[in-house]
């Protein structure tokens, strides 16, 4: 297996850049703040960008979590790519992750300064520092699981390579650790915005009762509801439901698991 490293200063656009730099050298697979992606699809890992504090993401990044590092290692060990690139902030941080999951030795380090223009990275510093912004080099689909109640946003990207058009995505994510403070959305709040989507659909009598239940990788949503007598009922919970879905996560940022429709009665 080739190991590159791809090393420069926290938030000089080195996420944003591996995916080209992969097919530029034809490199398999990523390590990437704690994440193992193959292709543009997270195998194994956890994400330093969910952690709580800076130090907590450090950590991460560095696999110090036996658990963690394991899970990596084996799904390396399962795949068996035949090139791997490795992002660091310095080339000591890039060498300390090789130890931690038994990789061979880096075979290219390349510099951000050597891929990117001085205009480049000024953007790419600019969207960390004033927006807290964070790049994951894959597509935003990939992550929603992952990091349910994040604001994500997929950066879509257009190219003309040699007269063909290359398309690629990557996540735009703000961590936790990015924000001054933290934010909540209770689960009144989603219960509030689910009684008002019920009062704007046609069919529906009244919302009794709205239950949430949550967990890291998403939520679930119970409604009860009365439908009015002679509406079609089927079709009046389906589109609840479907809006339901499509609004609180709009809203929330939430990964929505499901979202289950109890008619309790015609009126």
């Amino acid at each position: 297996m080739k190991v590159y490293g791809l090393v420069g200063k926290s938030g000089t656009g080195k996420s944003y850049q591996a995916m080209n730099l992969c097919k530029k050298k034809n490199i398999e697979c990523i390590i990437d703040d704690g994440l193992f992606i193959f292709g543009n699809r997270i195998l194994a890992g956890i994400s330093a960008k969910r952690q709580d504090t800076k130090i907590a993401a450090i950590k991460t990044a560095l696999f110090t979590n036996e658990e963690h590092r394991a899970s990596v290692t084996n799904k390396i060990k399962e795949i068996k790519p035949k090139s791997i690139l490795i992002i660091g902030t310095s080339e000591k941080m890039i060498y300390k992750i090789v130890k931690q999951l038994d990789l061979e030795p880096i075979g290219e380090m390349i510099s951000i300064e050597h891929i990117t223009t001085e205009v480049e990275r000024e953007i790419a510093r600019k969207q960390r520092q004033e927006l807290g912004k964070h790049v994951i080099p894959v597509p935003t689909f990939q992550i929603k699981h992952d990091f349910s109640g994040y604001f994500v946003d997929p950066l879509r990207i257009f190219r003309s390579l040699g007269g063909r058009a290359s398309y690629s995505e990557k996540s735009v994510v703000r961590p936790t650790f990015s924000y001054l403070g933290e934010y909540i959305i209770s689960d009144k709040v989603i219960s509030d915005i689910v009684t008002y989507i019920g009062n704007t659909i046609n069919g529906i009598y009244s919302i009794i009762r709205v239950s949430v239940e949550s967990k890291p990788e998403g939520i679930r949503i119970t409604i009860l509801i009365i439908v009015k007598y002679g509406a079609k009922v089927i079709e009046v919970a389906k589109k609840l439901q479907s809006e339901v879905a499509m609004q609180v996560e709009n809203m929330t940022a939430f990964n929505i698991k499901g979202v289950d429709i109890e008619v309790r009665g015609l009126k």
